[in-house]
């Protein structure tokens, strides 16, 4: 090899070598850009916080505000820049539907007092509502409450199957441990915390053929109603829920009352 060669051969290879430090100095001096993604707008949607039965109470507990994307809400749903008062709002109603852990809370599956549909929604399984009317002598003085626990009693005219002219009033239990679903349209104690509600009709909560009972009772005479103590019960069904009288367990006392006078028994029968 002559010293032509060697020296072209070193020429190559030098500006190789330069070329490759110049391309390795502009890749490192070349401009990085981060793209900065947008945040996510988002809303604070009511949703439940524990699962709750159909006609069961929502209760303030039963609800929380929660993030939700603004791109995945919906006009149904309960938004807290919308309405900021809704879980006090709604804390009253009862669930028209059941509700899941974490689901939005929507406007029709609640049911406020106001709202037809909420005495059914407060009916437990099996239970009827039958209203009656009632005055401020015969409901204890106006003091009665909606689910108060009280007595029925019916106060009637009898007359003497023996020829007898004389006719007789009697006073008798129909059913006892009833519970006062609403006086008129009062649901509950008001808000200003009144403890006397003055109404002309009472609902209370029956068995369907405790609701017979009442119907037959109130078409035979007056009804009334005696206000039982708290401390009588426990608020449960079974033993403790509302119970028809002996002679009225059948659907009325069609055998009439024995009354003995003076010595002898004569059968009086009712009737107005």
């Amino acid at each position: 090899m002559n010293g032509k060669r060697i020296v072209v051969l070193g020429l190559a290879a030098g500006a190789a070598i330069l070329a490759a430090f110049l391309a390795k100095n502009l890749v490192a001096k070349k401009e990085v850009k981060t793209v900065m993604k947008a945040a996510e707008k988002t809303v604070q949607v009511l949703v439940a916080s524990r699962d709750i039965p159909m006609g069961n109470q929502v209760t303030e507990k039963g609800m929380k505000w929660q993030i939700w994307p603004k791109k995945a809400s919906s006009a149904k749903y309960i938004i807290k820049s919308r309405d900021p008062e809704a879980m006090t709002k709604y804390a009253k109603a009862m669930a028209r539907s059941g509700l899941i852990s974490g689901e939005p809370v929507l406007r029709k599956k609640l049911i406020l007092p106001e709202q037809g549909g909420f005495m059914a929604a407060i009916l437990p399984k099996g239970m009827r509502a039958v209203s009656f009317k009632i005055s401020t002598d015969t409901g204890a003085g106006g003091f009665i409450l909606p689910n108060d626990r009280v007595d029925v009693l019916l106060t009637r005219k009898l007359t003497p199957t023996n020829g007898n002219s004389e006719t007789l009033h009697v006073t008798e239990t129909v059913l006892t441990n009833v519970r006062i679903l609403a006086i008129d349209q009062t649901f509950r104690e008001n808000e200003k915390g009144e403890q006397v509600v003055i109404g002309k009709t009472a609902t209370v909560e029956l068995r369907p053929e405790q609701a017979e009972v009442l119907e037959l009772a109130d078409s035979m005479g007056a009804l009334s109603l005696t206000l039982r103590s708290i401390a009588e019960n426990s608020g449960k069904l079974g033993d403790d829920g509302p119970k028809a009288a002996k002679n009225f367990s059948k659907g009325g006392s069609s055998r009439g009352v024995a009354v003995i006078r003076y010595g002898s028994s004569t059968i009086i029968r009712g009737g107005q």
